[in-house]
């Protein structure tokens, strides 16, 4: 039988990985930026009290929700917020938190731009659509090899693994929601002479929004999936709590804390959706 050569795929990644690591300097900075962030993040979540906390989230949703009242979201964070409290899991979901927030508003910052230049430019859009498939299809596991091998372990690579994973539906939603923008419209903002900033800002972007808003939320329901998974590498929070009661068959432990993780994803999901519904 005709035996086909193998190709040395892993041989050409090593070395890749061998090449890049060269570049300490460049991967240092971006370890000292993301920690920056991450830090910010912790440090305002730990100054504050936790009954504080608590009001602070039920006010921000009481506002954000004001032309459409949710009593029963205020209820559920109210108890949900509690029973994290309770068992302890206070710390924990702070951590988890921060997480998703630095790798949601990284997917925001790098993804929403993307995707306007994808949207406006062809051939940037072809080399973004199998990007974002590639991005997305790869297990969530794999992107920890390369997060830990230049990031080392901690928080960090656990933010990067979270946004490489999440960022595909901001950059695809972004792309979708500009593409939809009526030509009409863009062709009357032509007739005004309007600039191409002034389309982008003044009609494409808020016409746009609630397919933008839509993707953000995705990604920070992608970013909030991986708190397990970037656990296994040092990310601390609620994820830490699920992977070592897995890791001691605490059935119990496990379940306390994963159902502290839902309570957390829920609360997130719905303030986003009701960020994009009601209108102020």
């Amino acid at each position: 039988m005709f035996n086909m050569p193998k190709l040395p795929l892993a041989d050409w990644i090593d070395s890749l990985v061998d090449w890049l690591s060269h570049f300490e300097g460049f991967f240092y900075a971006v370890t000292s930026f993301l920690g920056g962030i991450i830090d910010a993040f912790q440090w305002v979540f730990d100054i504050i009290p936790i009954p504080l906390f608590i009001l602070i989230v039920m006010g921000a949703t009481w506002y954000i929700t004001r032309k459409n009242r949710r009593w029963g979201l205020l209820v559920f964070e109210l108890i949900g917020l509690l029973y994290i409290w309770n068992q302890g899991y206070w710390r924990d979901m702070t951590q988890t938190l921060t997480l998703v927030l630095s790798a949601s508003l990284l997917a925001v910052v790098v993804g929403i731009p993307l995707g306007i230049w994808a949207a406006t430019n062809k051939t940037v859009a072809k080399i973004v659509k199998p990007l974002m498939d590639f991005m997305q299809t790869m297990p969530a596991f794999v992107y920890l090899i390369p997060a830990v091998a230049f990031f080392g372990i901690g928080m960090v690579p656990g933010v990067v693994a979270s946004v490489i994973f999440s960022m595909p539906p901001t950059v695809r939603m972004t792309q979708l929601g500009i593409e939809q923008v009526p030509t009409e419209l863009i062709e009357a903002a032509d007739s005004f002479g309007s600039t191409g900033w002034q389309k982008l800002y003044k009609v494409q972007l808020p016409l746009a929004k609630p397919t933008i808003m839509a993707g953000i939320n995705q990604s920070m329901m992608l970013a909030l999936s991986m708190v397990v998974i970037a656990s296994m590498i040092g990310a601390m929070g609620l994820g830490t709590q699920v992977y070592f009661a897995v890791g001691r068959n605490e059935a119990g432990s496990g379940f306390a804390a994963g159902l502290a993780i839902v309570i957390l994803a829920i609360i997130l999901d719905r303030v986003t959706q009701a960020l994009n519904q009601d209108k102020h």
